[in-house]
């Protein structure tokens, strides 16, 4: 029983000397930006964590820049997917602001070698190599370009690839003037006074004298 309560007291009196500890630690203001090792560039949105006090977590912004409160000897952990961890432990300033710069070195991943059988169906690499400088790729542009704007090309592609917007717009306008033009026809040549052939046969009967008054009599 005694022995007990010796326990608790001194786990009383620990947790108390932890907590006058914490509370004597100096508050810091923590600033900084963070950038790869041996460049210039930023890194961004870096997790920050402060292990030394309950793993409270912070973030860096886009452009790197961090700022947080920590405590003297607070020990912080920078990490990045793609960037080794880095530890700081806050040191012992005079004022109550500390600023830093911090490097992270990228990760470099080897990925295992891969060796590539021949190809087929060639038997060896240097067969493949004979064969591939023997073909006769033809770098001429404007053959080339002839050849992509020829009429069966443009045909075939005109089978397979949609219309545009641009292009629906045009057929449309183009098939309401088809149209409008039909209906004028159509109707010029309803109405006789404006169809010129009917002119036309008119004059020729006034010529003839079809109109005269000894004709009207009979």
């Amino acid at each position: 029983m005694k022995f007990l309560q010796k326990y608790i007291i001194l786990a009383v009196l620990l947790t108390v000397a932890l907590c006058t500890n914490a509370q004597d630690k100096k508050v810091v203001q923590v600033s900084g930006y963070i950038i790869a090792e041996g460049t210039e560039i930023a890194v961004p949105y870096v997790s920050i964590r402060n292990e030394s006090y309950g793993n409270e977590t912070f973030a860096a912004n886009h452009e790197g820049f961090f700022s947080f409160v920590a405590h003297v000897g607070d020990e912080i952990v920078f990490s990045s997917i793609g960037y080794r961890s880095v530890r700081i432990s806050i040191p012992n300033v005079d004022s109550d602001k500390f600023t830093t710069r911090i490097e992270m070195m990228p990760t470099i991943e080897e990925l295992p070698v891969v060796t590539v059988g021949p190809p087929l169906p060639w038997a060896s690499i240097e067969e493949f190599n004979m064969e591939f400088l023997a073909l006769n790729i033809g770098g001429d542009d404007v053959m080339t370009a002839k050849r992509n704007l020829s009429p069966q090309a443009l045909a075939s592609l005109s089978k397979i690839v949609p219309r545009s917007a641009e292009e629906i717009q045009t057929f449309n306008t183009f098939q309401r003037h088809i149209n409008m033009s039909n209906k004028a026809i159509n109707q010029n040549m309803a109405n006789p006074l404006l169809n010129p052939f009917a002119w036309g046969q008119l004059i020729n009967q006034i010529k003839r004298g079809d109109f005269s008054r000894e004709r009207l009599k009979y």
